[in-house]
């Protein structure tokens, strides 16, 4: 059995973004941390109100956060996705999805978390429950993190996927957004999980699993 699972939203409520703000600001400089906050804030606002897509304002957010890791190297990038997940996505992840994808596990099921977050940050949660990782990779380019790849996301995330198992169909997939629909679609058990009004409605259009609370995303 394969078993799939979208990241943000879906098994945590936290921000990569935050998470590696947070790193820079105890191991870096406060100050930059501090000054990239203010400098996000107008757009927080405007992807808040729905004048810009708050999805695609978040992963544009994320590409940005890259920057603010400074004389990068292999162990650092280890260093700040632990951090990263440890001091914010893994504190604010949901129990109950946790606890599905580890009766997977248990079940013998191979579980995939796959995300368009970076691949390190995602490998370090899926460590915590044995699963394993589909992210966006990175690059170390003189000393600075860039991605080494478009975003994997979307219909992306969904070909990565296929591409890596060699197979058509999953078993089991979970999502909490409309973006997630490509993956959901490919799956004989289609969960919406913690999802917003717009995937709780069309799962229920659907007749999908529904489970956890509404997200309070724009």
């Amino acid at each position: 059995m394969i078993v799939v699972s979208d990241l943000m939203g879906t098994l945590t409520a936290g921000s990569p973004v935050l998470g590696v703000v947070d790193w820079v600001r105890h191991h870096q400089s406060r100050w930059r941390a501090d000054l990239y906050i203010a400098g996000m804030l107008p757009s927080y606002v405007l992807a808040k109100s729905r004048l810009i897509d708050w999805q695609r304002w978040g992963q544009n957010l994320m590409v940005d956060s890259l920057s603010l890791v400074k004389g990068a190297t292999p162990e650092l990038v280890e260093q700040v996705a632990e951090w990263t997940v440890a001091h914010d996505l893994w504190v604010k992840r949901h129990p109950d999805m946790i606890a599905r994808l580890v009766s997977h596990k248990q079940a013998g099921a191979q579980v995939y978390i796959a995300s368009s977050v970076f691949e390190p940050v995602v490998a370090a949660f899926a460590r915590r429950i044995g699963a394993q990782a589909i992210g966006t990779p990175v690059k170390i380019v003189g000393e600075r993190l860039r991605m080494a790849t478009d975003l994997v996301a979307n219909e992306r995330k969904v070909e990565q996927v296929l591409d890596r198992l060699g197979v058509k169909r999953f078993d089991y997939a979970y999502g909490d957004t409309l973006l997630d629909i490509p993956l959901l679609e490919r799956a004989d058990h289609p969960v919406a999980a913690h999802a917003d009004d717009r995937l709780r409605a069309e799962a229920e259009r659907r007749g999908w699993e529904i489970i956890g609370e509404t997200a309070s995303y724009p």
